[in-house]
């Protein structure tokens, strides 16, 4: 059966800003496969901007899919060979650390799969409701699932270490989470110069209320009032209803009309 990528209204803002001067993140858009990725270099690293655009690229190189067993494969691929690209960098460098977070939304055949290192996240609305769907690969938060700390404590935590990312070590670590997707569903892809800003409860409010480029405007507009940081990536993927495909042949209304 010939697949029919998802319909989807897709939107996208990347920003450096108020206080960098350097934007470090990167994004893709795949509608055409169904692939949404943000990176998010490495604040205080070296050349944290060339290896999200390594992950980027890498990301970018994957051709039309078999299944979504194979899209997700091809993407696991891609970004072990992207932690390779940047750690033959950091070699030209001296050994220099350096890293991206990695986020990464597939939709094939109604179902979704969320892939990702570090702290960019992915969200979906529902229904409407808003739920994060990545889980931070953050020291606070494993402190937190550790139950050392509560939700409340650690929003007082002084620091928030990355614990996994790209480009740091030779084997990295990716957290993998899958479920149904239905027309309707919004999905949001961002860096943490957005989620440092703006509350979930806000972010749910422009998703439903706008389409998804306004949306993604809406919510850069609020991070940038808030102090704008840091960089500001966001990427807001809704799910359309499939156009209907009638199994009849096509016939034209002049059919059997008789010639004069």
């Amino acid at each position: 059966m010939e697949h029919v990528a998802p319909m989807v209204d897709v939107g996208s803002v990347t920003h450096v800003g108020r206080v960098r001067t350097r934007n470090e993140d990167s994004c893709l858009v795949r509608s055409d496969i169904g692939l949404w990725a943000v990176a998010d270099g490495m604040g205080g690293h070296e050349a944290g901007d060339l290896a999200s655009q390594a992950v980027v690229r890498a990301l970018d190189s994957i051709g039309a899919p078999a299944s979504a067993a194979d899209l997700l494969a091809q993407c696991e691929e891609r970004l072990f060979g992207a932690n390779q690209d940047i750690l033959a960098l950091s070699k030209t460098r001296h050994g220099a650390t350096i890293g991206t977070t990695a986020a990464v939304l597939l939709v094939r055949d109604d179902y979704y799969a969320c892939l990702w290192a570090g702290d960019s996240r992915v969200y979906l609305v529902k229904s409407g409701t808003i739920r994060q769907v990545s889980r931070d690969h953050t020291e606070a938060e494993d402190l937190v699932a550790g139950g050392t700390l509560s939700r409340e404590e650690v929003k007082d935590w002084p620091s928030n270490i990355i614990t996994r990312a790209v480009g740091v070590g030779a084997d990295p670590e990716f957290e993998v989470v899958t479920g149904p997707a239905s027309p309707g569903d919004a999905f949001v892809v961002c860096s943490d110069g957005l989620t440092r800003h703006v509350q979930d409860a806000e972010i749910l409010e422009q998703v439903v209320a706008c389409h998804a480029q306004a949306a993604c405007e809406a919510l850069l507009a609020l991070a940038l009032d808030r102090g704008g940081l840091d960089n500001i990536t966001v990427i807001v993927v809704r799910l359309q209803p499939q156009p209907r495909r009638s199994s009849e042949p096509t016939r034209s209304p002049l059919d059997g009309e008789q010639q004069s």
